[in-house]
């Protein structure tokens, strides 16, 4: 059955420079899906007030999708999160990794969809890193590894998805780097439909009989 209603995609910038590379990098991934009638929404978490898990394990028994903690504004990012189709995370390099704003994102993200029957799984998921020049690779994978073990589908593109720049505005420069990040959301444009359009329930996990 051919769904009706638009897909949506949200872009989270992990960068507290908005405005900079890894925003740059999130807009090209978002313009084929806004061209393909996505509903799209870019979300700044880079600078904000946001704090790490804090392992009370509280989601496990509320189970109302929620993260305990609701003195910043984390569950305002994971109920858009887990309402989307497709969720690209952005982040700058930070010594060679992701910065500190999207590591409590996936911790908190990914947790919360756990102890809820998995809220991201069947979902997309795509990393996109900024770098001036080494690190990008483990930042991307820093992502990614919570995208799959979370059940997400994560895409391919032409190569890893990172664009290099030091200075706002360099990423541009990247030629590379923006056919990688156009490429990578007509693909996203096209998974989303393929998925859409499969109406078939995503595989329940093994059951455990130990």
């Amino acid at each position: 059955m051919k769904r009706q209603n638009p897909l949506t995609a949200i872009a989270i910038n992990g960068s507290p420079r908005a405005g900079g590379n890894t925003e740059l990098l999130l807009k090209k991934v978002l313009e084929p899906l806004e061209q393909a009638g996505w509903n799209c929404r870019l979300l700044q978490i880079g600078g904000r007030a946001v704090r790490g898990c804090s392992a009370c394990y509280q989601c496990f028994e509320r189970k109302n999708k929620r993260c305990a903690v609701e003195n910043d504004a984390m569950n305002d990012f994971l109920e858009a999160i887990y309402a989307a189709d497709a969720v690209i995370v952005g982040t700058p390099t930070y010594f060679a990794d992701v910065s500190a704003e999207i590591k409590a994102l996936l911790d908190r993200a990914g947790l919360v969809s756990t102890a809820n029957d998995g809220l991201l799984k069947g979902k997309i998921g795509a990393a996109v890193a900024a770098v001036r020049r080494g690190g990008a690779t483990h930042a991307f994978d820093s992502i990614n590894h919570m995208f799959l073990m979370s059940s997400m589908i994560v895409p391919g593109s032409i190569y890893w998805n990172f664009g290099k720049g030091l200075n706002k505005g360099e990423v541009l420069n990247d030629e590379e780097a923006l056919r990688n990040m156009n490429h990578l959301g007509r693909v996203i444009a096209w998974l989303g439909q393929a998925v859409a359009q499969a109406a078939v329930p995503f595989p329940e996990p093994p059951i455990d009989e130990r």
